[in-house]
């Protein structure tokens, strides 16, 4: 169910372009997407670092439609950074 929603707010994110190319269910990590990709040094920094930022943002918005606060907002947004970058 976390993950469902997270999914949702990362799709939204992403644009309309991503969300008629896929399903919610089936969106791959940031190092999947970067591999997929084929980038390599600078652009795979940079698209590394704006997936990670993005997820983060996400799973904020997520914690907070939860009300979750102090040790339980930090943990939740911890793993669901983790599950979106891939690592």
């Amino acid at each position: 169910m976390k993950t469902t929603a997270v999914v949702l707010i990362l799709c939204a994110l992403a644009g309309t372009a991503f969300a008629q190319t896929a399903t919610p269910d089936a969106k791959p990590s940031c190092k999947a997407q970067a591999t997929d990709k084929k980038l390599a040094g600078a652009a795979l920094t940079s698209f590394t670092k704006k997936c990670e930022t993005d997820a983060a943002t996400a799973c904020d918005a997520a914690a907070a439609d939860k009300k979750l606060a102090g040790a339980a907002k930090t943990s939740f947004t911890k793993k669901c950074v983790s599950d979106a970058v891939g690592g």
